[in-house]
């Protein structure tokens, strides 16, 4: 039938609900193409009999609209992308040439008409409404249905779409997924085939097809291929338990996003990464691997001079295409600004920490204005602290301070420090005091001040972690250079089989270290190739990162004294400690000789690792927990060497002790991590005292006191034990 304009037109209050291009659209040629359900639109509609009868008219219409594939996809655009505007929503719909305005005019207004698309006048963007997305679920629930009733097989994709089954593709997986020869691809293929016909199953999906796949695999004794073309996953009662137990998520989504993607990280790590006789040890507990879900992708500890990055400017190509490019400047305000932009793109390359060096030397030249100084600075660490951690423990940023330089541009970072201290419940940042050229005791005020409110401090000469790990290429002339220490040895595992012979447990630690190491090397040349690759922009952009002075391995040990002491049954006197210092030597002795074969720098450390408690663990597991944790005071193993801060005043050089420590620290050359443990009450000038003694004796330590911060509101500006004084919640972490 010919429509003529005036019956196409519809009611006034309706066309000023469209905006100028519908109307002009409309008015263009619609005699072609036009459907023939227009007569449903007439008011004047003849009654009919049965069913229809007693349908609505208004029931007719929606499936009147139903009835075109056209109008069909503008509401599936609208559901997907959101309000959109009239020419965005014409262009996505396909509707592109003049020609085709006044059909896609004609579909956008029976969708208007029955309220299955609404129109926002002020922001002038048309949206799908909640009958318009009922009215797209009914249609894709009878696309669904007409698929299985049609009585051929259909296949629900990864990729979001449904497919007839096709066996080709399963064979085309074998081949270039699994690396199957194509007869035998073939002849699993079939036999996959047979099984999905026998068991008519409903609801074929492609990761139920992968199932019956690997199925077949293992039933032909073709457990390679198998694990090849295994799904990384988590089961499904794994997610619902992530998203029930959100308590322990404390980074909104991220966390939940983060956790996911990193169990399926591990799992491949451990499945296809590593080599086998590594994976085992470290699922057995022989050895253990921090952060496996990102430990292929970003080095651990990253050593950065701060004051070339920001003086050269900082270049991320086209990465991070979202994040403001800040000119190399002089002024204040753009130094700042690109501190905090470095610290929080930084973070994200680094697993446990950035030692930023050079802030000094970056301010010398604004020692006039100390106060505006401190201010941006506060605001600096407070903005980078802000990015997203990839575990429960965020990366660290120590700031490194070389004491005997610019006291006054020293004491305006430690009191913007301590600001920041204050208003942050678990600051991210800390610092690193250096007084290999100064002293302590000109700022050891305002660093017991931070202590006790929460702050973390450490102390060491030369380049060193808050970690205790050194920097070992210090020689480079690049201004990053990396650590990675993720490996740890669990020395009472190998002192308990090796039927207390302290030689064959220094022989069973050689022969471990060996294949760590050389897991270490295939991780530095992964790391390498994804940062080429782009996954890691300023690293990429600012280090040479195939340089085998810009990185170092470093391989931790824990339990030393537990192995030594406890298990291999050597007292705690000159002759044990000579055993426990010989088994260092042996560590460093092979890793030196391991390196110069692999070609990279490998150091010995021994510092705190969440793998402590995981080794202490699985012993008391396997051995039995008297056996493997005699004479212990906690469920986990030592961890560097601690240092009692209430009995330091009466240490000296010649304390057992001390001379441990530091005797020790000249035979790791990876690291050693002292802990000076200071009691929850001690007081301002308590804490004082006993860090300046400590600096005396020690190269290095870091000062641990527990403090209580309310899990609630994140109070902690005075003591408290069992609730809290602000919002009196008994929720303390």
């Amino acid at each position: 039938m010919k429509l003529s304009k005036e019956d196409l037109s519809l009611d006034s209050d309706l066309d000023s609900d469209l905006d100028s291009d519908l109307d002009s659209d409309l008015d263009s040629d619609l005699d072609s193409d036009l459907d023939s359900d227009l007569d449903l639109d007439s008011d004047s509609e003849p009654e009919r009999g049965g069913i229809m009868r007693s349908t609505s008219k208004r029931v007719r219409m929606i499936f009147s609209v139903m009835a075109s594939p056209n109008r069909i996809d503008i509401l599936r655009i609208l559901n997907s992308k959101g309000p959109l505007t009239y020419s965005e929503l014409k262009s996505l719909a396909g509707f592109k040439s003049k020609k085709e305005s006044g059909k896609f005019a004609y579909h956008l207004r029976k969708l208007l008409r029955q309220s299955l698309v609404a129109l926002n006048k002020s922001e002038r963007r048309y949206t799908i409404t909640n009958l318009g997305k009922l009215v797209l679920s009914l249609a894709r629930q009878i696309e669904e249905r007409s698929i299985i009733e049609s009585g051929k097989m259909y296949v629900r994709t990864t990729s979001e779409s449904i497919e007839e089954f096709n066996s080709h593709k399963i064979i085309q997986s074998l081949v270039s997924e699994g690396s199957l020869p194509l007869e035998l691809a073939q002849k699993i293929t079939e036999e996959v085939e047979n099984r999905i016909y026998k068991y008519q199953t409903t609801y074929l999906t492609g990761s139920l097809i992968r199932e019956m796949v690997n199925s077949v695999l293992l039933e032909h004794g073709h457990e390679e291929y198998r694990n090849k073309l295994a799904r990384l996953g988590l089961p499904v009662h794994d997610v619902k338990e992530m998203i029930s137990n959100l308590d322990k998520v404390d980074n909104g989504a991220d966390g939940l996003l983060f956790n996911t993607g990193q169990r399926v990280f591990a799992e491949h790590l451990l499945t296809n990464v590593l080599p086998k006789d590594v994976a085992d040890s470290h699922l057995s507990g022989d050895l253990h691997i921090t952060n496996p879900g990102i430990w292929s992708m970003i080095p651990d500890t990253i050593f950065v001079n701060v004051k070339e990055l920001i003086e050269d400017g900082i270049d991320l190509g086209g990465k991070y295409l979202d994040v403001s490019r800040i000119p190399a400047s002089k002024q204040l305000e753009d130094i700042t600004s690109s501190l905090s932009v470095v610290i929080a793109l930084l973070s994200k390359e680094a697993s446990q920490e950035i030692v930023v060096d050079g802030l000094v030397s970056l301010f010398t030249k604004h020692s006039k204005s100390l106060p505006e100084l401190e201010q941006k600075l506060t605001n600096a660490f407070a903005t980078a602290s802000t990015t997203s951690k990839y575990n429960k423990t965020s990366t660290g940023v120590s700031i490194r301070l070389q004491l005997g330089s610019d006291a006054k541009i020293i004491n305006s970072i430690i009191n913007a420090y301590k600001n920041y201290t204050k208003i942050t419940p678990i600051p991210k940042i800390g610092l690193i005091i250096d007084a290999d050229k100064g002293k302590v005791s000109d700022v050891s005020q305002t660093l017991s001040e931070i202590i006790l409110i929460g702050g973390k401090v450490m102390f060491a000469k030369g380049q060193t972690s808050s970690y205790g790990i050194t920097n070992g290429s210090t020689k480079t002339s690049s201004p990053l250079s990396i650590a990675l220490q993720s490996v740890s040895i669990n020395l009472p595992r190998l002192a308990f089989e090796s039927n207390k012979d302290e030689t064959y447990f220094r022989a069973r630690l050689a022969l471990l270290l060996k294949p760590a190491l050389a897991s270490m090397t295939q991780r530095k040349k992964e790391i390498s190739d994804l940062t080429r690759r782009g996954l890691n922009p300023i690293l990429a952009k600012n280090t040479q990162y195939m340089q085998r002075s810009s990185v170092s391995l470093v391989v931790n040990l824990v339990g030393l004294k537990e192995a030594v002491f406890n298990i291999l049954g050597f007292q705690d006197n000159k002759a044990g400690r000579d055993i426990l210092h010989k088994v260092i030597e042996t560590a460093v002795d092979v890793g030196a000789k391991k390196g110069k074969e692999l070609g990279d720098t490998v150091a010995i450390s021994m510092t705190e690792t969440e793998g402590s408690t995981r080794f202490a663990t699985l012993d008391g597991a396997k051995y039995g927990k008297n056996s493997s944790l005699n004479l212990m005071d906690a469920d986990f193993y030592s961890q560097g060497m601690i240092i009692n801060a209430s009995e330091i005043s009466d240490y000296t050089l010649k304390s057992e002790s001390i001379s441990e420590c530091n005797k020790l620290s000249k035979l790791l050359n990876g690291g050693l991590l002292v802990t000076l443990d200071i009691d929850k009450h001690a007081k301002v000038e308590e804490i004082k005292k006993s860090i300046e003694k400590a600096s005396e004796l020690v190269p290095s330590f870091k000062p641990v006191r527990n403090i209580a911060i309310c899990g609630e509101c994140g109070f902690k500006d005075e003591p408290f034990d069992d609730k809290c004084p602000k919002c009196k919640s008994p929720y303390i972490v």
